[in-house]
């Protein structure tokens, strides 16, 4: 048995004992450095014909002490999973800085980083079990909708480039020790459907089995994605990948969300995993749920039946999963629904027909 088996299995193990905690937010905590361009650049990029800072993804490469201690300060915080600081480290996202030839190495960094905080906590406490989730982010790209509102049918990128870039990401988490693929912030299920079948690919090529959770984002009170998928429309899209768990996050805070992460519940077979913002942005782009109030909402979510991994997105500090944490501790996770058998289908919206 290798070591990411015998994580796996503890993974699977702890999600039938209890809720367990995601990390939180880590651009909230990348900016709280203030780091300056040459800290993006370090040495290895120090003459880069493009301006580096921002690009959070990097510093896996050129700060790895810096988001090691992030990491760190989520499982101080109680986080079960963190994942790793590698959402915008596709190709096709690392082209806006002429750094798509590092994304592998990134995404490898990445990885590797996010183990080593995983085994230090370990070591602090022995007994307890840390988890990798390797993150991959949708990319600014879709695959569904053109950019172009005088060319409906043009697309900026296919859905075999998208395949190519995600396969490509996933084998560098892999290859730095992440014990699961968080295929997350979905807004274009089409998207999704690339990165679960160049997953697929590469772990075929492998002969491996990897957890893979996905995580779509509702993008505004309308309660569909950005591809015009409602929550249970975007489920039948996916189902027949067998994630781990199938989530929501981003976009909306815990309020917003919560309606749509009870249709999830009800209708995945699934583990389900949420993420919610620390509220929506106010008018200076801040967030204005507190540690207090994020927990009062997880409680009640946790309480109701509806989740089995809960976290942070954007805005969401070790604070914030601090409380969250110490709310959900001691409720039972959400009992996985035995489902009726039926046809599901997908357009926009869900179309079912029972089996006969």
């Amino acid at each position: 048995m290798t070591d990411r088996t015998a994580r796996q299995e503890a993974l699977e193990r702890a999600l039938g004992e209890r809720i367990m905690v995601l990390d939180g937010a880590m651009g909230t905590e990348i900016q709280a450095l203030r780091l300056d361009e040459a800290a993006f650049r370090g040495e290895r990029f120090a003459d880069h014909p493009v301006d580096l800072r921002g690009n959070n993804d990097l510093l896996c490469l050129t700060r790895p002490d810096a988001i090691r201690d992030i990491h760190l300060s989520y499982f101080a915080a109680g986080a079960d999973i963190v994942e790793t600081n590698t959402f915008n480290a596709t190709s096709v996202s690392q082209s806006d800085y002429g750094l798509e030839d590092q994304a592998y190495a990134i995404n490898e960094a990445g990885a590797r980083v996010a183990r080593e905080a995983a085994e230090k906590a370990e070591v602090a406490e022995p007994g307890r079990h840390c988890f990798v989730a390797g993150s991959i982010g949708p990319t600014a790209r879709t695959a569904s909708i053109s950019p172009d509102v005088n060319d409906p049918g043009f697309r900026n990128i296919s859905f075999d480039e998208l395949r190519d870039a995600y396969r490509e990401s996933a084998r560098g988490l892999l290859d730095g020790g992440a014990d699961l693929l968080f295929v997350e912030t979905v807004f274009d299920t089409l998207n999704a459907k690339a990165a679960v079948f160049g997953i697929d690919e590469l772990l075929d090529e492998r002969s491996e089995t990897v957890p893979l959770i996905l995580s779509g984002t509702i993008t505004d009170l309308s309660g569909r994605t950005l591809s015009g998928q409602t929550t249970e429309a975007f489920w039948n899209s996916l189902r027949h990948a067998r994630p781990l768990a199938v989530g929501l996050n981003c976009a909306l805070g815990p309020t917003e969300l919560r309606p749509y992460l009870a249709e999830l519940s009800r209708v995945a077979d699934v583990n389900v995993s949420v993420h919610p913002n620390a509220g929506l942005p106010n008018a200076f782009g801040g967030y204005d749920e507190t540690p207090e109030s994020m927990a009062t909402h997880m409680r009640e979510w946790a309480e109701s039946g509806l989740v089995n991994i809960v976290g942070g997105c954007c805005g969401t500090t070790p604070d914030h999963i601090r409380a969250i944490a110490e709310a959900v501790r001691g409720v039972a996770p959400r009992e996985i629904p035995e489902v009726p058998r039926m046809m599901r289908l997908s357009g926009l919206e869900p179309f079912s027909l029972p089996a006969f």
